[in-house]
């Protein structure tokens, strides 16, 4: 019972944060908070931790989507023949 009111927390503050972060958040506290549960009743530190954890991956990928998306923008050097 814990493990869903923990879950029910992460996700009412997941709804206030940014895409990325509630993705990775929502997605890491449910992981974390199974693996948690099981590793020895500690549902709610594996919820908090795997939050932090999805939020942090979730940002890294963001990032890297980004810069690769950057990349393959055209670049004009200004050689049109105007």
């Amino acid at each position: 019972m814990k493990i869903v009111a923990t879950l029910f927390v992460v996700a009412a503050f997941a709804v206030t944060a940014e895409s990325a972060e509630a993705k990775g958040c929502l997605k890491g506290a449910v992981v974390g908070g199974v693996a948690g549960h099981y590793a020895g009743h500690h549902g709610v530190l594996g919820a908090a931790a795997g939050c932090l954890i999805g939020r942090h991956r979730a940002k890294e990928q963001e990032r890297q989507q980004q810069q690769s998306q950057s990349q393959d923008l055209p670049v004009d050097h200004g050689t049109s023949g105007m």
